[in-house]
């Protein structure tokens, strides 16, 4: 047994004797076990949940997201259900809304909110840049059609936190790679530039692929590039990102790389001041780099 088991189900069965229950195995929620010294993930905690709600829940929000596939989901974060029960134990956050038959998809035999209703349901329920950056990562991990979430707020029209869910909403994008670019795209929005293109490809004069940007504006050429950790603790990567930021200026590029280390002030003002240069000499680069401006 590698994940989550009702004990009492277990020991009934024979797969288990009461004494190896007791010592091979830790309880991690009532009559709910995992053996001893395995790392519990946002998938396995939400299995767990569902256990111990006796089958009956119905697995949502982030745990749904988990199920689905979504990267970024914190395994430290309570499990979260559609189950109506108000007081579950330590490690699981219930909610008591309704949930239609053509709202559950069953994955890997666990009842789990569908990815519209998911993403409605992060919407409703987190701040807007942490439910941007969920839904975006959601987005990418299924075939979410944000047509379907927003025919789902139609059905859902008075919910608690329906305006806000409709706002986070017009602002998922799919391009973003983590949640870092979220939250670097939500910044230049906030700022009041026009909403940035995402996973931008750049082609060289003879139309052969030589980056894709995480996100800019392709008909000024301003680009930027959220650099991860990995970006530089990789040395074979560090020097293809040196290579590769040449070849993108070489191309007429303005191409900011961000990192952990800047401020939100001081990107918008590096981004300004691209958008500044671009705005004074808008014949000039158009001139100098026809392929680029050009290219769709």
């Amino acid at each position: 047994m590698a994940g989550p088991f009702i004990g009492s189900e277990a020991v009934a069965a024979g797969r288990v004797t009461p004494y190896a229950l007791r010592s091979r195995f830790l309880a991690i929620h009532p009559d709910v076990y995992l053996p001893a010294g395995t790392e519990l993930t946002a998938a396995s905690r939400a299995r767990a949940a569902w256990l111990w709600s006796r089958r009956r829940g119905v697995v949502a929000g982030q745990s749904a997201a988990a199920w689905h596939g979504a990267r970024w989901v914190d395994d430290h974060v309570p499990a979260e259900l559609l189950y109506a029960y108000r007081r579950p134990p330590r490690g699981i956050r219930t909610w008591s809304d309704r949930i239609p038959a053509d709202e559950i998809h069953h994955v890997k035999g666990l009842p789990v909110t569908t990815p519209a209703r998911t993403a409605l349901d992060l919407a409703c329920r987190y701040p807007t840049g942490k439910a941007v950056a969920a839904i975006d990562a959601l987005a990418r991990a299924t075939d979410l059609r944000l047509s379907d979430v927003a025919l789902l707020a139609e059905r859902y029209r008075g919910r608690r936190g329906i305006r806000r869910a409709r706002a986070a909403l017009d602002l998922v994008d799919p391009g973003a790679e983590s949640p870092r670019e979220t939250w670097l795209r939500l910044a230049l929005i906030r700022a009041g530039f026009p909403p940035p293109q995402t996973q931008i490809p750049v082609h060289d004069q003879w139309g052969q692929l030589v980056a894709v940007l995480d996100m800019g504006w392709q008909e000024i050429l301003v680009g930027l590039d959220y650099e991860g950790d990995h970006h530089r603790t990789n040395a074979r990567r560090f020097n293809r990102d040196i290579r590769r930021h040449e070849t993108v200026t070489g191309l007429g590029w303005i191409d900011l790389r961000i990192t952990c280390e800047d401020t939100e002030g001081g990107i918008i003002g590096r981004v300004t001041d691209a958008w500044q240069r671009r705005a004074c000499t808008p014949g000039d680069f158009r001139a100098r780099f026809p392929h680029q401006v050009h290219a769709r």
